[in-house]
């Protein structure tokens, strides 16, 4: 959960989001309750809900696959499965406390997986790609 917190330094002041990793656990909030369905509602309401399918470029990743080197956002996916790449090509974009981090092949190869998504928020060690 990010929180933000306004910090004063040498009079001036910064707004800053933190993500809160441990400490005292808030209360959860209390969930709100649907009313009850009639008959008539019931008719009206789909009885199954389809899912969006993920896309087809998306694989599970492997033990094999390159992690990444820190907690941020994907800005940029620079190759497809199935391109050829060199070492220390860059392969995709990494935001991390709003700066542009590259993340480079680590050995030449063929993308074999791609296991992020533009937009998608990752940790350090996540999965991000796979070179064979």
């Amino acid at each position: 959960m990010l929180r933000k917190f306004k910090i004063s330094i040498d009079g001036k002041e910064y707004l800053v989001e933190m993500e809160e990793i441990g400490g005292v656990p808030q209360a959860p909030i209390a969930p709100t309750v649907a009313p009850e369905k009639t008959v008539a509602d019931a008719a009206l309401t789909p009885t199954s809900v389809e899912q969006p399918a993920a896309p087809k470029s998306i694989v599970p990743a492997g033990n094999d696959a390159m992690t990444s080197p820190m907690p941020g956002t994907i800005l940029k996916i620079l190759v497809n499965v199935g391109d050829e790449v060199k070492e220390n090509q860059p392969l995709l974009i990494l935001e991390a406390m709003k700066m542009e981090n590259e993340v480079v092949a680590t050995t030449d190869g063929k993308v074999t997986g791609l296991h992020v998504t533009l937009g998608q928020v990752v940790n350090a060690g996540d999965a991000l790609i796979t070179i064979d």
